[in-house]
């Protein structure tokens, strides 16, 4: 009798430890996945960023261009060819 009640409680425990184990196995993941899903965001806001100032850069440059172009002191390139 006594060695029928020492299995039951060793095999509870077992099951106790299982579960135990697995729910902090189901956290770790979860924890994993977060981290992952931040990093991924901070790395596309960053990507996103870049972008953005590469845009403004370029349309600034074509502002400056189009400045220069249109400033009366250089006539534009069409207009600048030489004709044979």
């Amino acid at each position: 009798m006594a060695w029928r009640q020492l299995f039951l409680i060793s095999c509870l425990s077992a099951v106790v430890l299982l579960s135990t184990e697995k729910r902090l196995k189901l956290q770790a993941d979860e924890l994993w996945r977060e981290h992952h899903e931040e990093q991924r965001n901070e790395f596309e806001n960053f990507v996103e960023e870049q972008n953005d100032e590469h845009e403004e850069r370029s349309r600034e440059a074509i502002e400056q261009w189009r400045q220069w172009d249109n400033d009366g002191l250089y006539p534009s390139y069409l207009y600048n060819r030489h004709h044979i």
